[in-house]
């Protein structure tokens, strides 16, 4: 693929909200997992609560959009300065040039629970005031960003589990290379509500610790909620001395089973070589990975076979949702943001939570951050339910 900037980008997790606050995190290997008392919800596990996000309601002209999802989004869109860059670059192209790419697993799921809870006794009817369309439909949360920005470029949501917010980098890559738009919105937004809390704790797959990736005691997630943003343009004659380049996607789809990977990382393996392939790099360039890295039993062990096959021991690795949590659709995008710092800091993040490795995952995986001055490349990786994998691959501009 041809090489598109990240001319600006963003996160918002429980770490707090924007770049500092997450670069502060990972220099101290610090988590903002919590103990969960989030709603009503009665479990016995850790989660990654955004601070603050009900306090924040949308403006007058988006109260049709009102959500905790939405939220949380608009909240992350005005951290580092992210939405003035977007509007420069609808002013810079023309709003019908530039796209918008979000993905999203939970959407406004929790609107639509909310709205259950006040049926009318009598004919189970759900209140006037709740509107499916504009909160729980997945696509509600790309047509309030668009709406909210003046864009009129093509917009989609993609709701593929895990991998939702990693595929739409791949997404808007091939839109402007095809050349239909010129700049594109990229990220997700992935809430909290209770429907993912007990639809995870009914698979027996969370923990009742704060999660522990790649651990030879792992026992299970830690649910996060977030929100990540970058804006793609292709890049211009020179490049800031801070450019992080989109440089290669790998998707692929193993359908081996509705939740469980395949169990020696065959769908993970493709869609790493093709992440390396569209990047035109060899295993050898790569400096570090940002695993998936979920902390339960299958999912670490199936990665590390397949980081194993393609990149052998070599390469760090460090899965940081024992630092965010698992934040579910949002989580490739978030990732995405992270490998984007590491890249400009030259600083790896680590594994918080992690204590002791389980040596049959043969990875050199990072527990703690660590200085990387002349790492280049980075590579995460993004797998969701059903299969649906997607692998990035970020660089170093060069002026």
């Amino acid at each position: 693929m041809k090489p598109l900037l990240l001319s600006a980008y963003t996160a918002t997790t429980c770490l707090g909200v924007g770049l500092d606050a997450h670069r502060a995190a990972v220099r101290a290997d610090r988590s903002g997992l919590a103990p969960c008392s989030f709603e009503t919800v009665d479990l016995p596990t850790w989660v990654g609560e955004v601070a603050g996000v009900d306090e924040h309601p949308l403006p007058a002209a988006l109260a049709a959009y009102d959500c905790r999802n939405h939220r949380l989004a608009l909240l992350a869109l005005q951290a580092d300065g992210f939405e003035a860059r977007v509007r420069e670059a609808v002013a810079r192209y023309g709003a019908g040039r530039v796209g918008v790419f979000m993905g999203t697993s939970t959407s406004g799921i929790l609107q639509t629970e909310l709205a259950y809870r006040q049926r009318d006794p009598v004919t189970g009817a759900l209140p006037e005031a709740f509107h499916y369309g504009n909160t729980h439909n997945p696509y509600s949360l790309s047509e309030c960003l668009r709406e909210h920005l003046g864009i009129t470029g093509m917009a989609t949501t993609i709701s593929t589990a895990c991998s939702s917010s990693a595929k739409v980098f791949a997404a808007a890559a091939r839109q402007i290379e095809l050349g239909t738009l010129d700049a594109a919105l990229v990220g997700g937004v992935d809430s909290l509500c209770l429907t993912t809390m007990y639809g995870f704790a009914s698979l027996g797959l969370t923990s009742s610790q704060p999660c522990r990736p790649c651990d030879v005691d792992r026992d299970g997630i830690s649910i996060g909620e977030g929100a990540a943003y970058a804006l793609l343009e292709r890049p211009g004659a020179t490049l800031p001395a801070d450019a992080v380049l989109l440089q290669g996607a790998g998707e692929s789809s193993d359908a081996y089973h509705m939740s469980s990977p395949h169990p020696d990382g065959l769908g993970a393996q493709m869609a790493m070589t093709a992440a390396l392939r569209s990047a035109g790099l060899t295993a050898e360039a790569i400096g570090y990975i940002n695993l998936h890295g979920t902390a339960t039993p299958a999912n670490d062990a199936a990665e590390g076979k397949a980081v194993a096959a393609v990149f052998g021991d070599r390469v760090p690795c460090s899965s940081t949702k024992g630092a965010t949590g698992h934040t579910l659709g949002a989580a490739g995008a978030v990732e995405a943001v992270l490998c984007a710092m590491a890249l400009v800091d030259g600083f790896l993040p680590g594994s918080p939570g992690t204590r002791q490795l389980d040596p049959a995952i043969p990875l050199h995986c990072q527990l703690h951050g660590a200085a990387a001055p002349g790492l280049r490349h980075a590579l995460t990786n993004s797998f969701g339910f059903g299969g649906s994998n997607c692998s990035l691959v970020f660089g170093r501009g060069q002026a």
